[in-house]
Formats: C-alpha cells, structure tokens, sequence
C-alpha cells in the first residue's frame, strides 16, 4: 500500500502522524511510505531520518495526497485540505466529527473511509488510540491551569500547591476518566486540594482507593458542582462521551458563582466542550475571558509537547496503521470489531451512531 505522511497545518500542531520508526515497520512490510518535506521537523525529526527509514520525501502537501492510497495524521483535515482528500482513500487520524459539520460534511462528499482514532476500541474495551493523548492532556491541563491562575496572565495570582501559612488552590476535576484521573494526580502532585466528579459510583470508588489524600470523590450532579464553584480557583472540564457532544456540565448562569479570575480549562473542547461558554482556541491565543472567568480550550493540547506526544500516540496507533495497510480497511475491521468502531464516514455515508446523532443524519451499517 501507498502511505502518505502529510504536514500538520493546523495552528501550533507540531505533532506528526509517524515517526522514522514507523516508517521502517510500514516500508519491512513492503509498503511505500510518503513523507512530506519538514513534516517531522517539529517533533525534531529531520527529513533524513525518514530517507534512511525507506520514506521518499514529497515537496507539497498535494504530492503527499496524490500519491497515497492511505493517509496517516495527527488532527482531522481542515479546509485547505479538504479538495485533496479523493473518493476511497483512507484516512486514519483524530476527527471528532460530531462537533464540526464543516468538516462532516466535506468527507462526505469526498467519498473517502474515515477512521477516527477516537472512536477505536480494544479488545478488552476502552479506547487505546485516545488513552495516550488524554494522559498528556490531562496533565498539561493543570500545567496550563496553574499558569493562566498566575495575575500577569489574567488570573486570581494563586499558588496552586500554597506554601506554608497559605492554603493551596482548589481544583475541581469534571470527570474520573484517563484526562481526569491524570489531572487530577497532576494537581494532587502540584500540593492542590483537589476534588473529581464522575456520574460512576464504581469510579468514584476506584478513585478513592488509589489517589492521594489532598484528592476527594464527588458524585457529579449540578448541585454539587454549583456547591464547589464559589470555592474553587481551577475547573477542568474532561468528560468523553465516545464520539458524540459534550455535554455542558458549566452553563453560562454558573460563572456568576465563580470569583474574578478563576480559570476553566475545556480538555473536551474537540468534542464540543463541557463548558457552555467555551469555543475552540490555539496556542498561539489560547486563552478569553467571560464574566471575568479565564477560559483555555485549546484544541490541540498535546500539540504543546510534540515529542512526547508523537512517540506516545504512535506507539499505539502504528499497530493498527501495520494491519490496515498489510490488509486493507476492509478486511482488518472485519477481522478486528473494535477497528471496525473507528469507522465514521465512508463511501459518503455516516456510520457512526454519535455522529449521526450531532447532526440528525441516518446512520449507515457497513457490511464488512
């Protein structure tokens, strides 16, 4: 098979969608592999790693497209990209369909197979090619929290561990899945008196028996939480509902409870955000205020920290880009269900239930 490794054009995205590595694996299996000029750079691997990996490098991002029967990317097409992707060519990469209709609607019409990393699942459950950037952002979302806490960016000027005399911030985790468990860890670690909510009593339980000790359970309900705002300096937002919205677990009436200055950071911001009041941000403006309330809902999070996130996120994603290109989509999500659940949008129909639901669309079962 022919793979194409584009440049990730989206803003500050650094991140790229195989490493030299993965390009030695995919060409010992007889595959051709594209790579585009500088496309590694920013995750710190220069275009002659990939040569001496067996990659052939391409100028554009058109040669890159062109010429590949499968796409291997980080984040979801955007619009300069859109007129390249072509009926049947598979695309493998981050979507989050169910918030951008822009995006929905542009892969319909392209005809091509879209694989969301989001919506994979494992053998034994969960969601191996999201597991590994939710446990970078979940971390970088108190790094960014306790940065925008700080006066000079915005903030109420708060220490999140405190120091001696001085009590520590308070954080308040919205959610007990691998974002929240790893931020709030994170903050525990940081010296933050922390509490995460979840809606799953069996998590909560789990949660209590291995955090530490400045961390606390809470069952999640809008009574509870609209309790913990006036208290609280830093709110992660980190709730999943695989492929489908958000839901809005911080509407725009509850930031009158919240002091001047207290930051809200949306790690579900690709799924639409938790946050009413959240829109999509980048790194290079990745913060605004609303009501005096510090909003960061950078898109991208991991972006941030490129080389982490590149080897973390391919050292799951490249067992299934092997098996997708050794057999075609086809016949590895026949042999693989939880492959198969990736399938979004194919042949110009949606088939993932989520995203049908976002938009009212018909969903389409795909005969494998």
């Amino acid at each position: 098979m022919k793979i194409g490794v584009p440049k990730e054009i989206k803003n500050n995205e650094n991140r790229v969608g195989l490493t030299p590595a993965g390009v030695r694996e995919l060409t010992r299996h007889g595959h051709t592999v594209y790579v585009q000029h500088t496309a590694g750079c920013g995750t710190g691997f220069a275009d002659e790693e990939y040569v001496a990996a067996g990659a052939t490098i391409l100028p554009d991002i058109a040669d890159v497209y062109g010429a590949a029967e499968m796409i291997v990317k980080v984040k979801e097409p955007i619009e300069p990209e859109y007129a390249l992707v072509r009926p049947g060519q598979v695309l493998f990469t981050y979507f989050h369909f169910a918030c951008e209709r822009a995006l929905t609607d542009a892969m319909l019409a392209s005809g091509a197979v879209c694989i969301a990393y989001e919506t994979v699942e494992g053998r034994g459950g969960g969601l191996p090619l999201l597991i590994p950037m939710s446990e970078v952002a979940g971390r970088m979302s108190v790094q960014e929290g306790a940065r925008f806490l700080e006066k000079p960016q915005g903030g109420r000027g708060v220490l999140l561990g405190g120091v001696p005399g001085v009590k520590p911030a308070r954080v308040l985790v919205l959610g007990g899945g691998v974002v929240g468990r790893n931020a709030a860890l994170m903050a525990a670690g940081l010296g933050a008196d922390v509490t995460i909510c979840d809606i799953s009593l069996p998590t909560l339980r789990h949660l209590a028996e291995v955090m530490p000790a400045n961390v606390k359970t809470l069952y999640s309900s809008r009574h509870n939480i609209e309790a913990e705002l006036p208290h609280t300096d830093l709110v992660i937002g980190s709730v999943l509902i695989p492929g489908a919205k958000a839901p809005h677990l911080v509407t725009r009436d509850m930031l009158g409870l919240m002091r001047p200055g207290t930051v809200m950071v949306d790690v579900a911001i690709d799924q639409g955000g938790c946050f009413e009041t959240s829109h999509p941000t980048t790194h290079s403006e990745p913060v605004y205020e609303v009501d005096g309330i510090v909003h960061y809902a950078v898109a991208n999070i991991p972006g941030a920290v490129p080389y982490t996130s590149t080897l973390a996120l391919t050292n799951a994603t490249l067992p299934y880009a092997l098996r997708l290109a050794d057999l075609g989509w086809r016949e590895a999500c026949r042999r693989d269900p939880g492959l198969a659940l990736g399938l979004n949008v194919v042949d110009g129909a949606v088939t993932y239930p989520g995203v049908a639901e976002a938009f009212g669309m018909e969903c389409v079962k795909i005969n494998l």
